[in-house]
């Protein structure tokens, strides 16, 4: 599955089309979704070298990690990070998100207060203004594909970052621009649902054409909190969930599907369904009280029972009586017939209507409206 959304980042936005969007959703329940994106960070990033990706390059909007995170990430993973201003560019809103700090410098009450990391990084002052955040990842992305007719990618770290400063409107009209860009080949981004109203993670979903929820392994109900006998299941939490993730087809269906996530190390391992959560799912069904499938002996018994319509006739052809004759006149009628017309070639296989009065008051059948004389 986790395949399958890097394939479709990767394919990017077909010709006349909007950009594909992904929306990474988690909770504090299994704060798992910063490896999902890390992942696909790294994923992209792979087929971008190597040439398969529609995009050229990465405009990353770190938010809730530093780009020195970002730089050590992509090190481990064995990128190159030296040449690493070819195909990625940091808009850095994590350092000095309203602009504090470099108020501070002017006044020279601190020095230089920015990490130096060897990504190339630009510099945002102040989140509260989108419409400069949405001009400097366009201008981003246009150096990586240095004015040209190619495309880039849009990687968003946190999304919860930017509702903290801004309303849900504007942050969906920045995306929604985004995604209409002519020169985005895909965006994806990670939201902490709990964070928020259930508008805001609608409004997302609404936007996006793949969502992929990470969500705890055991359910718990609104309320219900975490004993000593807990603390096992909690500790599992970090390291496992469940991985769900709904594809919007252009033909408006919805595919949906189900995996296992594992943390391994600084990476996550997705995995099918393991039998026994298949197994758990089973238990769930509610019991009854009686058995909803049959014996061998009660389909044998079931089989063997002669319904109305079967035992008519007694295997001869079933004659269905019209209410007006007797069978026996109406066979005695037809063999008098034949007697008396012989069938002729031409006469073969022709049919013939006969009707019968109900009574002699039933008028003919006349063009002329019985209603006519009425004065309605």
């Amino acid at each position: 599955m986790a395949e399958t959304i890097c394939r479709a980042l990767r394919d990017g936005a077909f010709e006349g089309e909007h950009a594909p969007a992904l929306t990474i959703k988690d909770t504090i329940d299994t704060p798992l979704g910063s490896f999902v994106f890390n992942h696909i960070l790294t994923q992209l990033t792979s087929n971008i070298l190597a040439g398969k990706s529609q995009a050229r390059g990465v405009v990353l909007v770190a938010l809730s990690r530093p780009p020195s995170f970002y730089a050590e990430l992509l090190k481990n993973k064995g990128f190159d990070v030296s040449s690493s201003s070819k195909w990625l560019r940091v808009l850095d809103c994590y350092s000095d998100p309203l602009g504090w700090k470099s108020k501070l410098m002017e006044r020279g009450t601190v020095r230089n207060p920015y990490e130096e990391t060897l990504l190339k990084t630009s510099l945002c002052k102040n989140l509260k203004e989108l419409d400069k955040v949405l001009s400097s990842i366009i201008e981003l992305g246009k150096e990586i594909v240095e004015e040209g007719k190619g495309r880039f990618a849009v990687a968003i770290d946190s999304v919860s970052e930017i509702l903290r400063h801004s309303s849900l409107p504007s942050v969906a009209r920045i995306l929604s621009h985004l995604r209409s860009h002519d020169q985005v080949s895909c965006i994806f981004c990670l939201l902490h649902v709990d964070l928020h109203e259930a508008k805001v993670a609608a409004t997302l979903e609404y936007l996006s054409t793949m969502h992929a929820d990470v969500e705890p392994i055991v359910q718990r109900t609104n309320g219900q909190r975490n004993t000593s006998e807990d603390l096992p299941m909690v500790e599992q939490s970090f390291k496992r969930g469940k991985f769900h993730v709904r594809f919007k087809r252009r033909n408006g269906r919805v595919r949906v599907m189900r995996e296992e996530l594992y943390v391994e190390g600084s990476g996550i391992k997705i995995t099918e369904v393991s039998s026994e959560d298949g197994i758990t799912a089973q238990s769930l069904v509610p019991k009854v009280q009686f058995n909803l499938d049959l014996s061998e002996k009660e389909r044998l018994d079931r089989a063997k029972v002669v319904l109305p319509f079967e035992h008519q006739g007694t295997g001869k052809p079933i004659q269905i009586y019209d209410g007006r004759k007797s069978l026996n006149e109406s066979e005695n009628e037809e063999k008098q017939a034949s007697v008396e017309k012989p069938q002729t070639t031409e006469d073969s296989g022709r049919g013939e209507i006969i009707y019968f009065r109900d009574s002699d008051d039933e008028m003919p059948d006349s063009d002329e409206d019985p209603d006519d004389d009425l004065d309605i």
